[in-house]
């Protein structure tokens, strides 16, 4: 599990493709690489993937052709910036949302615009998953955790603070960036508890 509260930005330095999977190279400077262990989850742009070689500057990792095709993992290059987050810890402070690193959808930055010192994102997702989004729910873009200001449709709108921009890929974002999205985890069960129970019977209201 993760917070959505990136603890370093990182670049790919190789994308080595593999039978049709692909082994990236995660390069960083920000966390400390020795503290951690193969086989450790490592959230990279918000999706959870294993770490199967370490170095004194990264991580290797393997992305399958499932994640390569739900996510935006395939489109990146070498140099391209990445938000990093390790998995939390028993008894760490939880300062964004519970997040599981299962991307949902991928969606589309369609406009942005400065608000203040904030800069005012519009993000579009399939229809199918713009239900899970509410006004003033949390939604993970890239791995960050986000407070959704406003929903029309299929499009949500966030206000990201100087900070987030600061210490995330977000700053970098244009309209026509691809970005990884996941629901809120709570949204979805809620869900699943209210169409059905066990015997089939519906629990709409």
């Amino acid at each position: 599990m993760f917070t959505g509260i990136i603890k370093a930005k990182g670049t790919i330095g190789a994308m080595e493709r593999r039978g049709g999977d692909v082994r990236l190279t995660v390069r960083s400077d920000g966390l400390p690489w020795s503290d951690y262990e193969v086989g450790e989850s490592i959230a990279v742009n918000g999706v959870c993937l294993t770490a199967v070689a370490l170095h004194d500057d990264g991580f290797d990792t393997d992305v399958s052709v499932e994640t390569l095709d739900v996510t935006g993992l395939g489109g990146l290059d070498i140099g391209s910036e990445v938000n990093l987050e390790p998995s939390i810890s028993l008894g760490e402070r939880l300062g964004g949302h519970l997040v599981s690193g299962h991307v949902d959808c991928t969606g589309k930055v369609i406009s942005r615009q400065a608000d203040a010192r904030s800069i005012r994102l519009a993000i579009e997702i399939p229809q199918e998953y713009a239900r899970y989004v509410a006004k003033k729910g949390s939604v993970c873009v890239d791995g960050i955790s986000l407070t959704v200001n406003a929903v029309s449709g299929s499009t949500f709108e966030l206000n990201i603070i100087p900070h987030t921009a600061e210490v995330t890929i977000i700053d970098g974002y244009a309209p026509g960036t691809v970005v990884n999205v996941e629901v809120d985890l709570l949204a979805r069960y809620l869900e699943r508890l209210l169409v059905q129970d066990d015997d089939g019977v519906s629990l709409e209201l």
